[in-house]
């Protein structure tokens, strides 16, 4: 496992940061942030290091909305000092997985100082990036060591706070889609990491009372459980872990948002709404019984490839055929492959069954997010009616992955 040293949630985390730099005889640093994390914490780190004799430059970001897409990967680049640096991410998920992929690519290391308890990815390898418009995760490097300032964290947005709780709760049909995937797509999985990953999911709803109310032993339990979630990502290689069906329609949502808007919403805001769709389709799936499901997959066919591509360039429009690449293995099934899935599904539906089983009925999950102030309709996300469907119908396309989404076009399960 690779490793992360120090990890520090607590008090004076920038006083954490000043003796690692000293214990690891570092020297100069460039701090990327943008304006609003810059005066949250970035400012006082940089007079931190700079009052320790240390070579600082700082890289702010300027925009109404900053996005990790290529046109602030490039100003990152072009304003990054040359020579041997340290880089230090002072942000949310924005902000460090453009460093992550900065930092790599230059082939330098990172250091994540997150400003708010909003995503899982801090202590993770992905950088979710956009290029060319599409939500594309480029495999980089984890920090060197994470130092997150609990009062900084505790005086976060509150809209951030009940986003990195959709986002770490969104892990629930993450990992019920992560074992459908290993039982029926024959996907990688690891029980050892999904336990780990189980655990960090039972952390965040057994506090959620001292989450929602903003306590800081409460935010300690909440960015507790999303590095737990960024490491479960790091162990394995990939974000399979904690992403599932819910993730790719915040995925869509947010590229066509980006696309036609120029914004869109939070990412664990969409994740935790997304998620309650999710949870039905799997309480639809643990309500089929044997029987039924069996006379479903009797009639069930092999989609049509050319009206799959269709509808892929119906969604994307001019990024379907990046999409159609990622989608091949789906794609390109044959009448023996259709077949074979249908045989692992009925050989293994008590398996299926036992996995919906787990995930909890869409209200419950609701009553979740509520407490901690996340949207749970789309009025409240800021979707309007037509712009939800599409995330579920389209999103399934993005990833070579086996979700409860394709397990219900097979069995001709409804959405909604």
């Amino acid at each position: 496992m690779t490793q992360i040293d120090p990890i520090y949630i607590g008090k004076d985390a920038t006083g954490q940061l000043l003796n690692t730099a000293a214990a690891k005889g570092l020297k100069r640093f460039a701090i990327i942030a943008d304006t609003n994390t810059f005066k949250a914490l970035g400012s006082h780190v940089q007079n931190a290091l700079k009052s320790k004799g240390y070579d600082v430059s700082s890289i702010v970001l300027e925009g109404e909305e900053v996005h990790p897409n290529e046109h602030y990967l490039v100003e990152v680049l072009v304003k990054a000092p040359l020579g041997d640096c340290t880089f230090i991410a002072v942000g949310s998920g924005t902000i460090t997985d453009t460093t992550r992929f900065i930092s790599h690519r230059t082939g330098r290391s990172f250091i994540g100082m997150p400003t708010a308890p909003s995503v899982d990815g801090f202590t993770s390898i992905g950088a979710p990036l956009i290029l060319g418009g599409i939500k594309t995760t480029i495999p980089c490097q984890p920090p060197t060591a994470v130092f997150a300032d609990i009062d900084t964290l505790t005086h976060a947005p509150p809209e951030l706070i009940a986003a990195g709780y959709g986002d770490m709760i969104g892990k629930i049909t993450s990992l019920a889609d992560w074992k459908i995937g290993s039982l029926l797509w024959e996907e990688p999985h690891d029980e050892a990491i999904a336990k780990r990953s189980q655990a960090a999911i039972d952390l965040a709803i057994r506090n959620v009372d001292a989450i929602s109310q903003h306590t800081e032993e409460g935010i300690k339990f909440l960015m507790d459980a999303l590095i737990e979630s960024g490491l479960c990502i790091l162990d394995f290689g990939t974000s399979r872990p904690a992403s599932g069906a819910e993730h790719h329609a915040s995925h869509y949502w947010e590229m066509k948002r980006i696309k036609e808007h120029g914004k869109t919403m939070l990412h664990g805001a969409q994740v935790g709404y997304a998620l309650i769709t999710v949870a039905a389709q799997y309480a639809k799936i643990r309500a089929l019984s044997r029987t039924e499901a069996m006379d479903r997959l009797e009639a069930a066919v092999l989609p049509n490839r050319e009206t799959e591509v269709a509808n892929i360039r119906h969604g994307y429009g001019e990024l379907a055929d990046d999409v159609i690449k990622d989608h091949l293995a789906f794609l390109n099934m044959s009448e023996a492959d259709f077949d074979a899935v249908k045989r692992r599904i009925a050989d293994r539906w008590d398996e299926i069954q036992a996995t919906a089983a787990k995930v909890p009925a869409p209200e419950v999950i609701a009553s979740y997010l509520r407490k901690v102030g996340a949207p749970t309709s789309a009025e409240e996300l800021g979707l309007a009616p037509e712009e939800v469907a599409p995330g579920f119908e389209y999103g399934h396309y993005l990833r070579n992955r086996f979700t409860v989404m394709k397990l219900s076009r097979i069995l001709d399960v409804p959405l909604g």
